[in-house]
């Protein structure tokens, strides 16, 4: 191969007459070398990328560990994250130049349909189901209501400062400062939550909740309010005659369908997996659980729905029903392997965006337009959070109030993260590159100040409760000597009492759930699977009750919820061996004495489980 692009290989002439056949080969015959040699520059310059991106991960991985092991409270993971990538792009630039930077630069496309799908359908294949719809009203109005109420307070503040000319975006045309109030109103808290959801902080479950279930449920909002917005811009009409009520109904119309969408397809494929035996092939039951999370975000994609809010509602679907139609190794594996995904995809978020500071390639940035979208963000999350709260508490018991503490920790935590940017990569109109620079630098600002900062205000406004203590096996209290706080008086703590209206409201309350509860148990549960506890009680149950989606014993898992206990392992042997819990591989009951010996070396392999724990 040639040294040098352009030159003519050696054995052939130098020169040949022009025009002819001769000329013309080996003219080819030099365009192909040419060819060839540049794409193997090219893929030699992929994996000194790949080999970068790879080291990258590693170091970021360990800085977490680092931030974990020594409780950096100061340095949240993703800060830390976003942080080596600056300093990974600051050396890339200076390594390769600028006109080889395409390679690490961020991919909205990548983002959206490699990296962001593992990441939402974790959080809620693994939420706290209890925490969150115990608080879906409130939670729903900060995340829905509240997202509109950021959107527009944002957009229109950044409207009228370009119409005063404090900066240089579109003064005619609001949709495009709405469709910017869209983008940055999607709050993404991962460093808040890293830090909240530390052990030893102990935050007040009601705070974490909050924050998390907003989180979730306005990254869905802030991607729909944004879709609907950019279908109704049209720069060449300096005044769009826009319903806003249109916009509003086009907006619940993608959003309902999505939930149902992804419902949907997590209730088939709950039935697939109850009425299959797949369970009996592990592997592919995972990989079966992988093909639908994506199918589902596909599917909501291609038909112009909410792909997140679809695979959000799948997941949460999937958790509730399809996790005990698995079994234990699946169950065990997939539940790792999604979590694992979300980290490192997380990770991989973060590098980019701070790597995008040296190897964007940005044309302009505008300071009076950065101060203007950070103030009106400040603003609008204030008018997210203090009206919604104060109605909020309108349905909520006096010991369950959202404290004006809690106010100030939410309006915190309203940070801006990768959604937010990769969204400002799709701007509209000629100022794109303001856009996005001012999100990036948004984004950077509020994820190493404000999540930096988190602990601290946790700390000062008291929303750390102290930890129960705990006493060790076989210890005895009078060895630890004389408690002196246990001789202060301690008054007894009033309750405060129910008022007419708020038990009425409670027994409404209660009503809709029984109802939800008996619907769920005795439907929905007997054909896709899940724990069925308002049917029959342990006490009372056959041993033909012990089928694979109901189990006496079970282990709390990651979000709360029962998850099977080791001793389900010892069940599917016997399952796979052809026998269950009083039915035979045919179906036909077995005798008397064949299930009595079960159900007693079934309680032993109980005792047994509870003994070792």
């Amino acid at each position: 191969m040639s040294s040098s692009s352009g030159a003519i290989p050696s054995g052939f002439p130098s020169s040949f007459p022009s025009g002819s056949p001769s000329s013309v080969v080996v003219a080819n015959i030099t365009e192909s070398f040419i060819e060839a040699e540049k794409a193997e520059k090219d893929h030699e310059f992929n994996a000194e990328a790949a080999f970068t991106l790879n080291l990258t991960i590693i170091a970021c991985l360990l800085l977490a560990y680092a931030i974990k092991k020594f409780q950096i409270y100061s340095l949240p993971e993703s800060a830390g994250a976003l942080l080596v990538g600056v300093i990974v792009g600051g050396m890339a630039r200076l390594a390769v130049g600028v006109q080889r930077l395409d390679l690490f630069e961020f991919q909205p496309e990548v983002f959206f349909f490699v990296l962001l799908p593992p990441i939402i359908f974790e959080a809620g294949y693994s939420l706290d189901r209890k925490g969150f719809f115990d608080n879906i009203g409130a939670i729903t109005l900060f995340a829905i209501f509240g997202t509109f109420l950021s959107t527009f307070v944002v957009g229109y503040l950044c409207f009228i400062a370009a119409q005063l000319g404090l900066v240089a975006i579109d003064d005619e045309n609001p949709m495009e400062a709405l469709i910017f109030g869209a983008l940055i109103s999607s709050v993404d808290p991962v460093a808040t939550l890293s830090i909240m959801g530390n052990e030893d902080l102990n935050v007040d479950p009601l705070l974490y909740s909050l924050v998390f279930g907003e989180s979730v449920l306005n990254d869905a909002v802030a991607i729909s309010l944004f879709k609907t917005f950019f279908r109704f811009y049209n720069p060449e009409i300096s005044t769009p005659d826009v319903s806003y009520v249109a916009i509003s109904l086009s907006f619940i119309f993608v959003f309902g369908c999505s939930i149902l969408v992804g419902v949907g397809i997590g209730l088939c494929a709950s039935w697939l997996f109850k009425h299959t035996e797949l369970r009996m092939y592990p592997n592919l039951e995972t990989s079966l659980l992988m093909c639908f999370c994506y199918l589902c975000y596909a599917v909501a994609e291609a038909i112009g729905l909410s792909g997140i809010m679809a695979l959000f509602s799948e997941g949460v679907c999937l958790s509730h029903y399809n996790a005990y139609n698995l079994s234990m190794v699946a169950h065990v594996a997939s539940e790792q392997i999604f979590s694992t995904f979300a980290t490192l995809t997380e990770t991989i978020v973060f590098i980019y965006m701070g790597m995008e500071v040296f190897t964007g390639g940005f044309q302009n940035f505008s300071l009076s337009f950065l101060i203007v979208a950070f103030t009106s963000c400040l603003v609008g999350r204030a008018i997210n959070i203090f009206p919604l709260s104060f109605l909020a508490n309108f349905c909520r018991e006096r010991s369950n109030k959202i404290t004006g503490k809690m106010q100030v920790v939410l309006w915190f935590a309203g940070l801006r993260g990768a959604i937010a940017f990769a969204l400002s990569e799709n701007m509209p109109g000629p100022h794109q590159d303001v856009y996005k620079t001012t999100t990036l630098t948004i984004c950077i600002i509020t994820t190493v100040f404000c999540g930096g900062f988190t602990e601290r205000m946790l700390t000062v406004f008291g929303m750390r409760e102290e930890p129960t203590p705990k006493l060790g096996y076989g210890t005895d209290p009078e060895d630890d000597g004389l408690n002196l706080n246990s001789l202060t008086y301690k008054p007894p703590v009033a309750q405060p009492r129910e008022t007419p209206m708020m038990q009425r409201k409670r027994r409404i309350a209660d009503g809709i759930k029984g109802v939800w509860y008996r619907f769920d148990d005795r439907i929905l549960k007997k054909h896709f699977g899940g724990e069925r506890e308002l049917s029959t009680s342990h006490k009372n149950r056959t041993t033909n009750d012990y089928s694979h989606d109901s189990f006496p014993e079970k282990a709390t898992g990651r979000d709360g919820s029962n998850w099977p206990s080791p001793s389900r392992g010892n069940y599917e042997m016997r399952q796979m061996n052809g026998t269950r819990m009083g039915v035979s591989s045919n179906g036909n009951n077995n005798s008397t004495e064949e299930m009595v010996s079960l159900t007693a070396s079934f309680d032993v392999e109980l005792e047994n489980d509870d003994f070792i724990a």
